[in-house]
């Protein structure tokens, strides 16, 4: 296999033939930027991205969702065949896996020299329970492009531990997939990765969708209460772990949420922003902003996705004290730790109940489990958002498997 990887190291790198972007600065970003956030663009679009550039920008950040986005308009259709004959003696699973890396890999390669800044780069959704896999991709990646990937890791109790290793090994981490301060408490002090993420858009759509209120105020009372413990609990490390605002909806957002460590913007976001808003910005990470919620809402634990308690704490140093061999072993602590709805065992029924919703789960569906405390909101857009992602991935699979037969 050693072979074979090397191989696909120089497949990837050969004829990378992109021109640099070179933009100006712009009064607008740069006021955004003197707040103290980094200007991430979210898109894997070339076009879009290139509209969208500043100088003040420092990242592009794409997922299994904007990279099968691309694959699917057919520009790689070409790039697939030729990547066939690398693989042609690997398992056919492993032979779709390995191209699947490759475009990722590809197409972050692209992105990293026409723009100039970090990309981050997401693993196959079959890596997301495996610690192995997660470390195997993640050190390939890094190898690919030392200076600029950044890789990305799932919220899973491997992700967790796969991280771990990897950071340990020097290499740039975004952890992903994170919708509550709980949660990115224990990523601070477990993973402690460079970059860490709320994904608060989906946070108010899941309160306007199953009405447990209008949805304001929830992302970003959400955002700043991470920013406030992330910041805190990464002084206990040896670097520090950066928040990003992601999934922003609205180009009001880039005003509420100005001073977070990063925002990912959409193209449409962003333009919109530039178009809108006035470009004064001032930092509003001590804003408590207030969560409009329904009659509806109570006793729904929506409070969880900005509330941390003494449990959630003590499970986190538990974990960083004393980090957890297997997956199995830290789901484990978590429930001696009454911690359990963060990591819930889920029968195969749930578990399509979760593939079939979308991004967005329905609440009746799980209010007797959120009640007894087995599982809560934060940990179910977690689980819906990997699903989500895992639909994309397959849909990019299938495309490989039609052209390489």
């Amino acid at each position: 296999m050693a072979d074979i990887t090397s191989k696909i190291r120089d497949f990837v790198l050969k004829n990378l033939d992109e021109k640099p972007v070179n933009r100006g600065k712009d009064p607008f970003w740069e006021s955004l930027r003197n707040t103290g956030t980094e200007l991430w663009l979210d898109t894997g679009d070339m076009e879009e991205a290139e509209a969208n550039w500043s100088a003040e920008m420092s990242a592009l950040t794409t997922n299994n969702t904007l990279l099968n986005n691309e694959i699917q308009k057919g520009i790689y259709d070409s790039f697939i065949s030729e990547a066939k004959n690398i693989v042609k003696d690997l398992p056919a699973d492993d032979r779709v896996k390995e191209i699947a890396f490759i475009l990722n890999a590809r197409h972050g390669l692209r992105l990293a020299k026409r723009f100039g800044g970090y990309v981050s780069v997401e693993l196959h959704t079959d890596a997301a329970y495996n610690i192995n896999e997660i470390e195997y991709y993640g050190k390939r990646y890094h190898e690919i492009c030392p200076d600029q990937f950044i890789v990305k890791v799932p919220y899973t109790a491997e992700g967790l531990l796969g991280a771990r290793r990897l950071k340990d090994s020097g290499i740039r981490i975004n952890f992903t997939l994170e919708f509550s301060a709980r949660e990115n408490v224990i990523v601070t002090r477990v993973a402690r990765p460079d970059y860490l993420n709320v994904f608060l858009g989906r946070i108010g759509a899941y309160m306007i969708n199953n009405k447990l209120g209008d949805g304001t105020g929830a992302g970003e009372k959400t955002v700043i209460s991470s920013q406030n413990w992330v910041t805190v609990l990464s002084a206990k490390n040896p670097w520090q772990t950066k928040l990003i605002a992601a999934s922003l909806r609205n180009h009001n957002q880039l005003e509420l949420l100005a001073g977070t460590d990063v925002f990912t913007m959409p193209p449409k976001v962003a333009a919109s922003g530039h178009k809108s808003l006035s470009g004064k910005f001032s930092s509003m990470m001590h804003e408590n902003y207030e969560v409009s919620q329904f009659e509806t809402a109570k006793e729904s634990g929506i409070e969880k996705f900005w509330e941390v308690d003494a449990k959630v704490l003590h499970f986190a140093e538990r974990l960083a004290t004393n980090v957890p061999g297997t997956g199995s072993e830290l789901i484990h602590i978590a429930s001696e730790e009454g911690c359990r709805d963060m990591f819930p065992s889920l029968t195969e029924e749930e578990k399509s109940f979760i593939a079939s919703d979308g991004k967005i789960p329905v609440y009746s569906r799980w209010e007797k489990k959120i009640h007894s405390g087995e599982i809560a909101l934060d940990t179910l857009l977690t689980l819906a958002g990997l699903a989500s992602f895992t639909a994309d991935q397959e849909m990019l699979d299938q495309r490989i498997r039609n052209i390489i037969g």
